[in-house]
């Protein structure tokens, strides 16, 4: 069944003129939705924590960032950005005791009300916005006069009116420009761990390093290594970006290609793809979530040590080296 899609002629943003709305966090998304909302005629009232950073971007920004309780006073719409880890804490201590009946609770990511490590009252809206792009790419996009495709859910609807709210804060950030399309918070969720963990992050990292280690152990250079498992990735990335898998395979090499067809099935196997369905499971079942809490709640050890085996090993200390070569890339370096 197809998607149902929203453009700006479907998402009026008349459900929030003249109404107030409060974001919790100003990091990238937090940063992203307020700028955008007050340039599309929104009161916007931003929660941070004084001292922070991200306070005083927000300030630079001309907001007068305040704390939680006073940003949510006789707002419409509270919209939450701050980190998944972090958002039941703060929900409980500072986001609940001053709810009131009738507003809207909006969320850019399903995991806490998916998972139920949030669970609001029943007498306010629950509904998610959530941009598929980082936060600065949603600002710079509505600069351009465009945007980023948004997902819209409604996981609970109190006033009758909830979808409505929502498809106005999506068009006010730039969103009903370029779609925005209908889902669940459940789909949203489930889909995002999964692609975080099998393709986007989980899967390319460890394509990339298991590539890079091959090159290296069987006596090639590292610096060749590093080139055409890591350095390359964005070059092939950014063709499926364009075109997809169709429009990669016209811009590169016959003889690519057909390493590409022949070749790749041996590298993702049944075994592979059986593996992703496991963890599929884990992610579904809530597996995951109970884990990554728990992680988070343990101090992150095991988190912090692998985190920093990778950010030592062979294939990121080579590419130091090597982005420090090429000026032109602006190397983000951590």
């Amino acid at each position: 069944m197809a998607a149902k899609i929203y453009y700006e002629k479907d998402a009026p943003i008349d459900a929030l003129k003249g109404k107030k709305v409060a974001v919790i966090g100003y990091g990238s998304q937090g940063h992203a939705h307020s700028l955008n909302l007050r340039d599309s005629g929104i009161e916007v009232t931003v929660a941070e924590l004084q001292g922070t950073d991200n306070f005083k971007l927000a300030v630079k920004h001309g907001f007068t960032p305040t704390d939680i309780k006073a940003a949510m006073d006789g707002v419409t719409l509270i919209v939450v950005t701050v980190p998944d880890e972090i958002q039941a804490k703060v929900y409980t201590e500072q986001i609940a005791p001053n709810l009131v009946a009738g507003q809207t609770l909006g969320f850019c990511h399903g995991f806490n009300i998916h998972f139920k490590y949030i669970v609001p009252p029943k007498d306010v809206n629950v509904v998610m916005i959530a941009p598929k792009g980082p936060g600065h790419l949603v600002r710079s996009e509505f600069e351009k006069g465009g945007g980023v495709p948004n997902l819209v859910a409604v996981q609970q609807d109190a006033t009758g009116n909830a979808k409505q709210i929502a498809l106005a804060w999506a068009n006010g950030i730039g969103g009903a420009r370029a779609g925005i399309i209908e889902t669940t918070y459940k789909e949203e969720t489930e889909t995002d761990l999964f692609g975080e963990q099998c393709v986007l992050c989980g899967g390319l990292t460890s394509l990339i390093k298991a590539g890079f280690e091959t090159l290296i152990e069987a006596g090639y250079q590292p610096e060749i290594a590093y080139f055409e498992c890591m350095h390359e990735v964005k070059l092939i990335v950014d063709l499926m970006y364009q075109g997809g898998l169709s429009y990669m395979r016209y811009s590169i090499s016959n003889t690519a290609e057909y390493g590409d067809l022949t070749r790749g099935p041996r590298i993702i196997t049944e075994q592979t793809k059986a593996e992703m369905k496991k963890i599929l499971s884990e992610v579904t079942s809530g597996e995951f979530a109970k884990e990554w809490v728990n992680e988070y709640q343990l101090g992150l050890k095991k988190f912090n040590e692998l985190y920093e085996k990778d950010h030592d090993s062979h294939l990121e200390t080579i590419g130091r080296e090597l982005r420090d070569m090429m000026k032109w890339i602006d190397s983000k370096e951590v």
